[in-house]
């Protein structure tokens, strides 16, 4: 997945962040090599702890939106690589709309068990007031009720996971404030594997602090809404 930066984002290696993490558990010196097992073992570390932080909202690097059209009598869509929308597959989805005419009508995402206890699934709509994701490997499936009796472009906004390290030397550009994060907490993660070492108390401080502050950044501006959307249908499960 490729992320868009600012001038502020940087550049960075998964053998560079290794070797900052190890320093900083006292592993290795400054100018000491990082074995090939080394940055095997923990180059795999890196990406699973990514991976955990994709499922964490605000740790998150963006909500993407993206437009899709949705065919005309389809109540599922898969997405992902190949899938019906070829996109990166959302870990989850936040919200979207159905646009017609310049007009925005929002849907609902439900759960499962709502989805489920629609009985008739079939009934269609000019635009849907549901929509349930199943985030199933390797496409998810989007289902929509009503199903949309004609094409409509789709507004989604998803979570996308955190990009990975394809290899310990690729470059892989990050958002401002996420290389320390990294680094640090990547250093918590691995210290268990050196049990002669002692976790410096500093280390845990700055991978405490510097995680809140993405979170601080990343966190979305609530605001309060009154009364009933326009455009939107009264929905059953929420009772508004």
């Amino acid at each position: 997945m490729t992320v868009i930066l600012s001038a502020s984002g940087v550049e960075t290696t998964a053998l560079d962040m290794i070797k900052k993490a190890l320093r900083l558990i006292g592993a290795i010196g400054r100018n000491d090599p990082v074995t090939s097992q080394e940055a095997t073992d923990h180059w795999s570390t890196l990406n699973s702890m990514l991976e955990s932080w994709s499922i964490e909202r605000l740790m998150v690097y963006q909500i993407y939106e993206e437009t899709l059209t949705w065919a005309s009598g389809q109540s599922s869509r898969t997405i992902g690589s190949g899938g019906n929308f070829d996109t990166t597959r959302p870990t989850r989805i936040a919200n979207g709309f159905s646009r017609i005419s310049n007009i925005d009508y929002p849907y609902v995402v439900i759960s499962k068990e709502e989805y489920d206890a629609i009985a008739d699934k079939t009934t269609q709509s000019s635009y849907p007031d549901y929509i349930y994701y199943a985030p199933s490997m390797s496409l998810g499936t989007l289902y929509a009720y009503p199903v949309p009796s004609a094409s409509l472009a789709f507004h989604l906004n998803s979570w996308k996971q955190l990009q990975a390290f394809t290899g310990t030397t690729t470059p892989l550009s990050l958002p401002q404030g996420y290389q320390r994060a990294i680094e640090y907490n990547l250093a918590i993660e691995i210290q268990g594997e050196y049990p002669d070492l002692v976790l410096p108390e500093s280390v845990v401080k700055i991978a405490r602090e510097s995680k809140a502050a993405i979170k601080t950044i990343n966190s979305p501006v609530i605001l309060a809404e009154l009364g009933m959307s326009a455009g939107r249908r009264y929905n059953i499960y929420s009772d508004s």
